[in-house]
């Protein structure tokens, strides 16, 4: 019999392992199919080397299945990183949110990432980043604003001149 081989056989063995790694069913099936191949007396190495994994996540699946069979392949829960703020308190979060900072006594007229991880700080004795205060705006619904700074001394008369499109009740010259 002649050899197969695969058209385009670099990109398709990414595509390949992406469709292994789409869904549950094919993650259950990949595993169960290493597992079947050391069965059959391959290596872990071996079987690492033919299916795209590491050595040790295949001896990881071999273990769990000697331990609790057929199940300990499956798909578990991943619960992550517990959070760093209960329920009550990103709730106290959205609340102050919607006040001005300078209502609380904040040097600042709008909420940003840095103050947020400070108010927190201060409020809950907890530290949370910039960028994760900045995913707490965008999770509650809150748009970010930016201020457009005003120039020291600037003349309003030359700069509603020097300005593009007419301002409201300007009529525009033709």
């Amino acid at each position: 019999m002649r050899k197969l081989q695969v058209v385009g056989s670099a990109e398709m063995l990414v595509a390949l392992q992406q469709e292994v790694q789409r869904s549950h069913e094919s993650r259950y099936e990949h595993r169960l199919h290493g597992v079947l191949l050391v069965a059959q007396g391959m290596s872990c190495y071996d079987v690492a080397h033919v299916l795209g994994q590491d050595p040790r996540t295949v001896q990881r699946w071999v273990e769990k299945f000697n331990e609790r069979g057929f199940g300990a392949l499956e798909e578990g829960e991943r619960s992550g990183r517990p959070r760093r703020l209960d329920a009550l308190q990103l709730a106290e979060v959205e609340r102050v949110l919607r006040q001005s900072p300078m209502q609380l006594g904040l040097g600042q007229g709008m909420w940003d990432g840095k103050l947020l991880s400070y108010w927190i700080q201060k409020r809950f004795g907890v530290s949370v980043g910039t960028r994760q205060c900045q995913r707490m705006f965008r999770q509650m619904g809150f748009r970010r604003r930016k201020p457009r700074p005003l120039i020291a001394q600037a003349d309003a008369a030359a700069q509603a001149a020097f300005k593009k499109t007419p301002q409201a009740g300007r009529q525009r010259r033709g």
